[in-house]
């Protein structure tokens, strides 16, 4: 009596889970990106649909993925600040320091190199794993999380529609990940003064083509303030990774207090380089470097002037430059023309929770 009692409760149990009475009719994203723009590569098994971007949307912005609550991924990514959270150092829910100032992720699914300042992953998908484990972060586990999203009164719904899952037992940490890697492929800056003159709308003025043939050198009668070798065009970053002379080691490759690539590759070669960030809205990503050190752009500048500090594998490029008060000013000018206030003020890139 107590299996046939069990037996007929399963089927109710089942019916619960069951999300085959929903709709699963994806519908296909695609990019509006200028001609200027390389093309994004999208993994063949995580295509762009407008369910799995909004599914990501509405993770990004959910507490519901940190232990306690309340932090998410926009809480040190925030739109207004171009995706940072204007921080030297993250502080996770337990209130404790990141190791790193958090990366703008403006244009962040053109990276090939890897993510993060030192390249530790490969894909978004793998990138969007990682701090809701991490204790300096959202400090849960995805065992926990995945959890609370079966519980949901909406979630199960939404990965239907955006993954095809037949049962709320299908919702998965990976799956959880593919939804936020595709909404963050959807943080795209294309409509800067940069992309408008790429595009034929409008013209430098006469102190951004100064400062633009400082920044690569392509006006003899110009210094080269060596900028394109980290920051090349159209992305504002060559997605590489370089000892830009900030600590000072002497002729050791093992003192630098973070060995950022080198962690990673088990090359010593690697100690102490980080990746180039983006210069696009640079002026909104404050304080800068991976460890937040300088506050303004001003400081950035008279550090390069210096040349960076004494390591056996400082990038080459690196040199006392001549840079007068005229040309910090053109060169202000120039990299200000990959300013873009308008990205980040679309619907599609907001909190759903607002």
């Amino acid at each position: 009596m107590a299996l046939i009692g069990l037996m007929a409760c399963d089927p109710d149990e089942k019916k619960d889970d069951d999300l085959t009475h929903i709709t699963y009719q994806p519908e296909n994203y695609t990019f509006n990106l200028p001609k200027h723009f390389p093309q994004m590569y999208i993994p063949a098994d995580n295509p762009m649909t407008k369910q799995g971007i909004e599914l990501g949307r509405h993770l990004f912005y959910d507490p519901i993925l940190s232990g306690d609550s309340t932090m998410s991924c926009a809480t040190c990514h925030m739109p207004e600040l171009s995706f940072t959270d204007g921080k030297a150092f993250s502080f996770g829910i337990e209130g404790k320091p990141s190791l790193r100032s958090s990366m703008s992720l403006i244009n962040v699914g053109f990276t090939q190199a890897g993510m993060f300042w030192d390249g530790r992953v490969k894909t978004l998908e793998e990138q969007a794993l990682l701090p809701i484990e991490d204790p300096l972060e959202l400090n849960t586990t995805w065992e926990e999380v995945t959890q609370k999203l079966k519980a949901h009164p909406k979630y199960p719904k939404m990965f239907r529609e955006a993954f095809g899952i037949q049962d709320k037992s299908e919702i998965s940490k990976e799956l959880a990940a593919k939804a936020i890697a595709q909404f963050e492929r959807t943080i795209i800056s294309a409509d800067s003064k940069f992309d408008r003159i790429q595009e034929g709308k409008e013209l430098y003025s006469d102190m951004e083509l100064i400062g633009l043939g400082l920044f690569f050198d392509d006006d003899p009668d110009l210094p080269d303030m060596e900028c394109a070798h980290c920051h090349n065009i159209p992305l504002a970053t060559s997605d590489e990774f370089f000892n830009n002379g900030l600590t000072f080691t002497g002729e050791s490759l093992d003192a630098f207090p973070d060995l950022g690539r080198g962690k990673v590759t088990g090359s010593k070669a690697d100690n102490g380089k980080f990746k180039a960030p983006t210069l696009r809205n640079i002026k909104y990503t404050a304080p800068y470097m991976h460890d937040g050190r300088f506050k303004t752009l001003d400081e950035v500048l008279d550090f390069y002037a210096t040349g960076g500090q004494k390591s056996p594998n400082k990038d080459k490029n690196l040199h006392k430059l001549q840079m007068t008060p005229f040309y910090r000013e053109a060169l202000l000018s120039f990299i200000d023309t990959f300013t873009d206030t308008v990205f980040y003020k679309k619907e599609e890139l907001k909190s759903p929770f607002k």
